[in-house]
């Protein structure tokens, strides 16, 4: 530990800061926490995520990349310029375009969030089969609307907690409420949504 904070404690603090910490970490998560500084809330996040994925496919084209980014980094009120924004493209798409078929999905797209932004994170472990989660979607979305609101979605949250034998207080109640509400539009949680956040194997 001495000989680690003797090679990265370079103003001798005895704190790792961020630009030391980025000097160890892989290239990948070094530009995911240089970029996370730049980034607001998961509201935000999906607010400008929405404007390109009008399909609510789960996915935005490798072109809508540059624009999303742009606003992404304007709602965090982060200046930036030109080369730096297409640097921040070219990058994200390496880093999330791995086969080359043009599409970016929200699942990986959300490791852009800071990690206590982040409503994917905090449901692994909890993952549903598309069977599971159709029948318990369906069952709450009693209408047939397609979506479901805040009320029922504290009895789904509870419904998953109690299927994987976790005990949830009404604090982590709440929490967990208002990660997956970040993904609701106007007090609407869609589907495609909430199937990207709870389901093992979201559909192309």
């Amino acid at each position: 530990m001495k000989a680690f904070m003797q090679k990265y404690d370079k103003n001798s603090d005895g704190k790792i800061e961020m630009a030391e910490l980025a000097q160890i970490l892989p290239t990948e998560e070094n530009f995911l926490l240089c970029f996370r500084q730049h980034v607001g809330s998961s509201a935000e996040f999906m607010e400008a995520w929405r404007k390109y994925d009008t399909d609510r496919s789960g996915y935005i084209e490798a072109n809508e990349l540059k624009g999303f980014l742009s606003d992404l980094l304007k709602k965090a009120n982060r200046p930036y310029d030109e080369p730096k924004l297409q640097e921040y493209t070219q990058t994200i798409l390496r880093m999330f375009d791995l086969n080359g078929d043009g599409k970016l999905g929200l699942s990986e797209m959300s490791r852009l969030l800071p990690v206590q932004e982040n409503f994917l994170l905090k449901f692994q472990g909890m993952k549903l089969t598309s069977e599971e989660f159709n029948a318990i979607f369906t069952f709450y979305d009693k209408d047939g609307s397609g979506y479901i609101d805040e009320n029922e979605l504290d009895a789904l949250l509870k419904d998953l907690f109690e299927k994987n034998k976790k005990e949830m207080n009404i604090q982590e109640l709440t929490n967990y409420r208002k990660s997956v509400m970040s993904l609701a539009e106007a007090g609407k949680l869609y589907r495609k949504d909430l199937e990207i956040v709870l389901c093992s194997e979201t559909p192309l």
